[in-house]
């Protein structure tokens, strides 16, 4: 059997609670991933806040398609290809900027935000009456934008909403933590290349087995210093705790901290920051006691990891987003988050909590999926990986919402978006079948 045909063979990978090394290690399918994965469904590139004005724009991907996204004149959002029609060359070169025109390096042809070709130097040559239009960019096939995060898609699917699913109630939550005060992505990234597939980055994004064991030393530190604060309810039996993790809907997972992160005063049960008490005794004198611990509660840690598949996870006030570069390469990008309309002390403070994730605890789960990629390539006679804890549902409930919940440190997450991933994955290659 070829590469390729074993990697449309995608029923041999699976087994109840188990996933074949292939799907990490092959790169073959990996090509197929980046083109029908990322290429059938809804991906988030931005958030509204990063190109606020008209002209404005960001480079992003989907998948491994280069991406430009703008604010035209008229205000509207666009998910151009970063690829001059003419031969191919990369049109934006920088990360983002503000561009009333798009300017190709290579033989200067131009564009509006919107895409549409404006100028082509020599044009006679093309043909006399040759229409422009002709030349417009390559465009994602749909756009939309939920409460300020902008996804795209490269064919036509499902309104964004439904695509959400269950994760939208709690994207929701997560954004009115701070009523009156929306979120401004504006403060650049933090990115972590790792010698990992971004599955095995993505295994972890709902994972509450590991933390006791993989952040043990950054937990003995908090504990030490300052006793019961932060995950200090991890500490023995976490899955008779109030912990949870859900399945969402078409692949994306919560993991739920707030019953215990949040069940006293976020703010007070913190542990300490540079400058906490000189920030905490400013805001107490401009606002008076209760309305800054009611900031200061709404900014410490939200106490969940929601992922929206197959590359937007929230994490604590940040956002993280997945770049798959190869089989075994892929950039984390951790975007810092801010609040419009509350003190500078409130946005120090959120940028303070940057230091325990990423800074801090990243580290551990980094060396973490590097390992797991090591042993995934070099011990072929070892084919399958585990994703079986919890599987026989003995402690699965069926919440409120009608979504599914387990233990906090079940495999749900990921027998919940390899699912998706069969869905979307299987579903393109009967149509290119049917197609041929």
């Amino acid at each position: 059997m070829s590469q390729h045909d074993r990697a449309r063979d995608y029923a041999a990978l699976f087994r109840p609670g188990l996933v074949h090394r292939d799907l990490y290690v092959d790169e073959g399918i990996f090509r197929q991933e980046m083109d029908i994965l990322f290429g059938s469904t809804w991906v988030y590139v931005a958030h509204e806040s990063e190109i606020p004005a008209p002209g404005d724009y960001v480079t992003r991907r989907i998948g491994r398609r280069p991406v430009i996204v703008t604010r035209d004149s008229d205000g509207g959002l666009n998910v151009l290809m970063n690829r001059c029609p003419h031969r191919g060359a990369t049109l934006c070169r920088d990360d983002r900027g503000n561009a009333a025109t798009i300017t190709c390096p290579y033989h200067a042809w131009a564009f509006d935000p919107k895409g549409g070709c404006t100028a082509v130097p020599a044009r006679p040559g093309f043909g006399a009456d040759v229409d422009l239009a002709r030349f417009d960019m390559g465009r994602a096939a749909q756009v939309e934008s939920y409460r300020g995060f902008i996804f795209a898609a490269m064919k036509p699917v499902p309104p964004l909403v439904e695509h959400l699913a269950g994760a939208a109630g709690v994207l929701d939550a997560w954004l009115d933590r701070n009523p009156g005060h929306p979120i401004r992505v504006q403060s650049g990234s933090m990115p972590f290349e790792v010698r990992s597939n971004w599955k095995a980055v993505y295994d972890n994004a709902a994972d509450g087995y590991h933390v006791l064991f993989s952040h043990e030393s950054m937990l003995r530190v908090f504990a030490q210093r300052y006793g019961d604060v932060d995950m200090a309810y991890y500490n023995g039996d976490f899955d008779a705790s109030a912990l949870f993790v859900k399945d969402l809907g078409n692949g994306h997972t919560l993991l739920d901290q707030r019953a215990e992160m949040h069940a006293l005063s976020a703010w007070k049960r913190q542990h300490v920051l540079p400058g906490r008490e000189i920030l905490w005794e400013q805001l107490n004198a401009a606002l008076g006691e209760e309305q800054a611990l009611d900031l200061l509660d709404g900014s410490t840690g939200s106490g969940i990891n929601l992922n929206i598949f197959p590359n937007l996870l929230i994490i604590g006030n940040q956002i993280q987003v997945l770049e798959p570069v190869s089989a075994n390469t892929c950039v984390i990008n951790w975007y810092a988050t801010t609040l419009d309309g509350v003190p500078d002390e409130i946005n120090a403070i959120r940028m303070r909590m940057q230091e325990d994730f990423p800074s801090f605890g990243e580290v551990d789960d980094a060396a973490n999926f590097e390992a797991c990629q090591v042993g995934l390539e070099e011990v072929p006679e070892m084919e399958w990986v585990n994703i079986a804890r919890h599987i026989d549902g003995a402690r699965r409930t069926r919440d409120s919402d009608g979504h599914w919940r387990e233990p906090i440190s079940s495999d749900l997450h990921p027998r919940a978006y390899w699912a998706a991933w069969r869905a979307l994955m299987d579903s393109s290659a009967e149509s290119k079948e049917k197609a041929a």
